[in-house]
């Protein structure tokens, strides 16, 4: 049976000292695992033997004893009469040299020194180091930064492309940073920002990509308003408010509908806060944007009122045509109802989910769909009584001619 002999050589390992130190200040710097970096070390140091050398296929083991302080690499040969594969024989003659109670058919273990590799091997294995400890750099911030999506982080502002205005910042989670760009479309219309500037933006996703993780922030997502009033409003951060719906367009105008399943807990004046503290930081941090702060109803009719504020509604009228209503307002507050533009009721309208038409009190009411009216008499019943009126014109006889009307004839 073939038995398993290493080969005794004089100690060849790696500088210990410095190759754990090493090891030891990747971890404290970027956070790297010892176990992830050894693992990664073993692949470089067999890619660089492989380079170098053919056919050795998965007889390379590598061996590293953090206690001991040694890192020792190893090639499994199997003794044979005649060397086909040198990468994995060894003829007996040669396994002797070293073995000298080596035999045929044994397994025998060869130290290989890497400082014995060649320059391309080197490479190699160095190449293999920074590919795994980048690698394990972009895994840390791709799952720091996953767990933010959906929140608010303040990024520093570190250039602004003079082309098209596009913002890159450096933002911060944990012991992460990366970089980030807010583009001119995720941008506030009319805000400016400068180079040192600190800007709460929102992390809408966090992508891999071919050269790291990509996260993607705004400005203008409406979750940035719901993150704003959860940092400001307690009462929202526990849960005693609920924010039901948003609808915003940025740098402009955003309404919020708030609800309290607490009978004694206000949520407008909770989002207001006393003497509008708690709205005034948040349309400070959006450099001016009006707030509308409305109270959800499950009653549509109550709800799309609400939701057309600051203008009064007069009634509420729902329609057939899906989620559509008519709602009707006084002849002085229709400007008020509808807004600049429209914004007013667009806005109320993405805020309810409701398609809303908006008509003055003094508008002629809408005249109701005429009834179609069923014939008193059938088809055939009309069909049989038109000969009759036929032949009763037939039958009539014409009226005769007085002798006034005969005398002209005559004297033509």
């Amino acid at each position: 049976m073939a038995k398993r002999t290493t080969k005794k050589v004089n100690s060849t390992e790696l500088d210990s000292k410095e190759f754990f130190a090493a090891i030891a200040q990747i971890e404290a710097e970027k956070g790297i695992k010892k176990g992830y970096m050894l693992e990664k070390i073993t692949q470089a140091l067999i890619s660089a033997y492989r380079r170098d050398h053919e056919g050795v296929g998965d007889n390379l083991t590598v061996e590293a004893d953090e206690q001991a302080g040694v890192v020792r690499m190893f090639l499994r040969k199997d003794v044979v009469e005649e060397v086909d594969n040198p990468g994995m024989e060894i003829s007996l003659e040669e396994a002797r040299a070293s073995l000298p109670r080596a035999e045929l058919g044994d397994v025998v273990r060869l130290e290989v020194k890497p400082k014995n590799f060649g320059r391309i091997a080197a490479q190699t294995a160095r190449q293999v180091i920074i590919q795994g400890i980048r690698e394990a750099e972009q895994g840390m911030i791709f799952e720091e930064f996953t767990s933010k999506e959906h929140e608010i982080l303040t990024g520093t502002v570190t250039r602004i492309d003079p082309r098209n205005g596009a913002v890159a910042l450096r933002i911060g989670s944990g012991s992460e940073n990366t970089d980030a760009y807010l583009g001119t479309n995720e941008q506030v219309k009319g805000e400016t920002y400068r180079e040192g500037q600190r800007l709460k933006v929102y992390v809408v996703e966090v992508r891999r990509a071919a050269k790291g993780p990509q996260v993607l922030i705004s400005r203008t997502h409406p979750g940035l308003v719901k993150r704003l009033f959860e940092l400001e409003v307690p009462e929202i951060y526990d849960g005693t408010v609920e924010v039901r719906s948003i609808a915003r367009e940025a740098g402009s105008r955003t309404k919020l509908a708030v609800w309290s399943a607490d009978p004694n807990v206000d949520p407008i004046g909770a989002c207001v806060g006393p003497r509008g503290s708690r709205v005034n930081s948040i349309v400070d941090e959006l450099k001016g944007e009006k707030m509308d702060i409305i109270k959800y109803s499950d009653d549509p009719a109550e709800y799309i009122a609400a939701a057309l504020s600051p203008a009064d509604v007069i009634s509420v009228e729902p329609l057939e045509e899906g989620k559509s209503c008519r709602v009707v307002v006084p002849d002085d507050q229709l400007s008020l109802a509808i807004g600049k533009e429209g914004q007013n009721a667009r806005l109320a309208a993405k805020l309810t989910g409701f398609k809303i038409d908006i008509k003055p009190a003094s508008a002629p009411p809408e005249p109701p769909a005429p009834a179609e009216e069923e014939p008193e008499e059938g088809p055939e019943d009309l069909a049989e009584g038109a000969p009759e009126e036929e032949a009763a014109a037939e039958e009539e006889p014409a009226p005769e001619a007085s002798g006034e009307e005969a005398a002209p004839r005559e004297a033509r």
